[in-house]
């Protein structure tokens, strides 16, 4: 088998699959690896909840993955925000900006098969799976891309090769291109939570030295959970039984959504911060998590990582004839520049100052959280980016703005 793609995508993920969905629109011939084989979704589609802003909402609508969504999702129409032991908090209402929603918030799970059935309706669309990227090496007319599969080894020929396959991407390391990394020390526990008050769309979020705690709002009628705890001390949370588990986050959390009545099975992910200094190569492009894994504050990964495929789509579609061309991958990063670096600037600057725990960043948080609440412009600027609305954003994402 030695095939050729206009585009190759390796990584089936969240953005690789929206990616070869978005692609599939420019009549191309694409081509997508994935380690996951059918009928089995990739592990990232697992019961963490995901924030979906509302220019994210407005281009997997245009997408038409929306629509494949089987379970209903939770809108996020309020933003209540705080840090413990501070005081001041802010609390942003979707309806002072003319909109319903902040966003959606959706089980990844569900998310995944959705994303499956699309695919699954595009006709052109080349898989690859189960197979496993092993290295490229790029020429004058594109890549030629090893990829092992179950029957062996092969070369694949794309003019594009885009790395969408996660932090510990493969393709960036086969493209030579390093990365500067932060470990926050700190893990993120995931969960489904059922409490007294059902969700009226409210999303609560408290900081603390150890990361955020939130709950959003899922449209089944539970809160999901995240729970930030020190990395050291991850394996004893998650050792507590469900009550000790559940009074750990009612005293972090307060009594803002009642009491916490149940909690389901838990997750757990170490928080790291994975930049790659260059998002293109010859004949290659890095998009999601193989571009920037960032902290969950915020809810930002997914959001900006859908960005860089929409991008990368419209660059190609901008450059019709060779999806590889340096034209295309000028185009690609110069466009995504100014998000990138905002939005890695916003969840890396905040991840760090919130959970300092020196006396003296109290008083001037505290401040902070007065002065956002109490600055309708600033407010505005904040709730922009939290719906994706920062730097050139793509057109499926502005398809609602007036």
């Amino acid at each position: 088998m030695n095939a050729s793609h206009d585009v190759l995508v390796v990584g089936g993920g969240l953005v690789g699959a929206s990616l070869a969905i978005a692609l599939d629109r420019l009549d191309l011939d694409v081509g997508l690896v994935e380690l996951a084989p059918p009928g089995s979704l990739p592990a990232v589609f697992d019961q963490r909840n995901l924030s979906l802003a509302d220019a994210t909402v407005n281009a997997l609508t245009a997408l038409d993955v929306m629509r494949h969504l089987r379970a209903p999702t939770g809108p996020i129409r309020e933003i209540h925000a705080s840090r413990k032991g501070d005081f001041g908090r802010v609390r942003m209402r979707a309806g002072d900006y003319g909109r319903q929603a902040f966003g959606q918030v959706v089980v990844a799970r569900d998310f995944g098969e959705a994303l499956e059935a699309r695919l699954a309706t595009l006709p052109r669309l080349q898989r690859y799976r189960p197979a496993r990227f092993l290295g490229a090496r790029a020429d004058a007319d594109g890549c030629a891309v090893r990829i092992e599969a179950d029957d062996g080894e092969c070369t694949l020929h794309a003019r594009l090769l885009v790395g969408a396959d996660g932090t510990r991407s493969g393709v960036r390391d086969a493209l030579g291109i390093g990365v500067d990394q932060h470990d926050y020390r700190q893990t993120l526990l995931v969960a489904r939570v059922r409490a007294a008050r059902a969700p009226h769309g409210t999303a609560w979020e408290r900081l603390t030295d150890h990361g955020p705690t939130a709950l959003l709002p899922r449209g089944d009628g539970h809160y999901g959970l995240v729970h930030g705890v020190a990395a050291d001390e991850a394996d004893a949370v998650l050792a507590l039984d469900d009550r000790a588990f559940l009074a750990r986050v009612q005293d972090v959390l307060g009594w803002r959504a009642g009491r916490l009545l149940e909690v389901g099975a838990r997750s757990a992910y170490p928080l790291q911060r994975v930049v790659a200094r260059a998002t293109v190569a010859p004949r290659a492009a890095l998009v999601g998590n193989a571009a920037q894994t960032l902290h969950p504050i915020g809810a930002q990964g997914f959001n900006l990582g859908l960005r860089d495929a929409l991008v990368l789509a419209e660059a190609i579609a901008a450059h019709r004839g060779d999806a590889g061309a340096p034209s295309v991958l000028e185009t690609y990063a110069q466009r995504r520049q100014e998000d990138r670096e905002r939005t890695l600037a916003f969840s890396d600057g905040l991840a760090r100052l919130t959970s300092n725990p020196s006396t003296l960043a109290r008083p001037l948080r505290s401040l902070g959280l007065l002065a956002i609440d109490g600055d309708s412009g600033l407010q505005a600027r904040l709730a922009g980016g939290a719906m994706g609305y920062r730097g050139d954003v793509p057109a499926l994402c502005r398809r609602s703005l007036p």
